[in-house]
C-alpha cells in the first residue's frame, strides 16, 4: 500500500513557500522572455544590416548602370532630357515595388516571445490550481 505523507507545515509556511515559488517562477519567465526577445531582435537586426549593406553596394552599381542606359538612349538619338526622364520613371516604379515588398516582409516578422507566453499561461493555470 502507498503511504500518505502528511505535511506538517503551517498555513503561513505554505503561503511563504508558494510566494517564494511564484517569485522564482516570475523571475525565470522574465529571463526567458528577455532571452527569447533578444534572440529574435538580434536576428532581425542582423538581417536588416545585411539588407543595408547590400543596398549601399547595389546603389553604387545602379547609378553606373543608369548613367550607361541614359548614354545609350542619347547615342540612339533620344534627347538627353527625355532619356533621363524615361530612365528615372522606370527606376522610380521599380523602387516603389521593392519598397512595398520589403515593407510587407517586415510586417510579417514575428517578435512575440511565443514560448514565454505559453509558459506564462501554464504558470497562471498552475497558480490557480494551487490557490484553490
Amino acid at each position: 500500500m502507498a503511504q500518505q505523507r502528511t505535511d506538517t507545515r503551517s498555513l503561513g509556511e505554505l503561503f511563504g513557500d508558494l510566494s517564494r515559488s511564484l517569485s522564482t517562477l516570475i523571475r525565470k519567465e522574465i529571463e526567458l522572455a528577455r532571452t527569447e526577445t533578444t534572440s529574435r531582435v538580434t536576428q532581425v537586426s542582423r538581417d536588416a544590416g545585411l539588407i543595408g549593406l547590400g543596398g549601399a553596394l547595389l546603389h553604387a552599381a545602379l547609378l553606373g548602370l543608369l548613367a550607361t542606359i541614359v548614354l545609350l538612349f542619347v547615342d540612339a538619338g533620344v534627347a538627353p532630357w527625355i532619356a533621363t526622364l524615361i530612365v528615372t520613371v522606370v527606376v522610380a516604379v521599380a523602387g516603389g515595388l521593392i519598397v512595398a515588398a520589403g515593407r510587407d516582409r517586415l510586417k510579417k516578422a514575428d517578435l512575440v516571445p511565443r514560448r514565454t507566453v505559453e509558459t506564462i499561461d501554464d504558470d497562471v493555470e498552475w497558480a490557480k490550481e494551487r490557490v484553490r
